[in-house]
């Protein structure tokens, strides 16, 4: 299945759990497309100074792969870089938050994966 960028819709999220300033977020597909248990596929938009709150995830897992810019992550043991072809894994209980501390946008691909139920 390919999705054209013209066939996508994008929606602004402000706040996203608890963070700062606004994120875009841009479904790639639907939950219902994919064979497995997905309940998130999207590029994630993130402007400078913007950010996701600490959230958990305690029954899915949760990859970041970013796509350009760079900013800080947290999992629980403090604020750590991330950049452009840096990927995360996040899961299993887990809890992670993202900052955009660069100065241009931070872009990211965004998928959750739930556990068999």
């Amino acid at each position: 299945m390919i999705r054209k960028f013209t066939e996508m819709t994008t929606e602004v999220r402000e706040k996203m759990r608890g963070g700062p300033g606004n994120v875009r977020v841009t479904p790639l597909f639907k939950p219902e497309e994919f064979g497995a248990q997905v309940r998130l596929c999207a590029r994630l938009n993130i402007a400078p100074g913007s950010g996701i709150g600490p959230h958990d995830h305690v029954t899915e897992d949760e990859v970041y792969v970013i796509i350009k810019g760079e900013g800080m992550l947290d999992e629980g043991q403090g604020p750590r870089r991330v950049a452009a072809g840096d990927a995360v894994l996040t899961g299993k209980g887990g809890s992670h938050s993202i900052l955009n501390t660069g100065k241009e946008e931070l872009e990211l691909i965004a998928v959750i994966m739930t556990y068999p139920k």
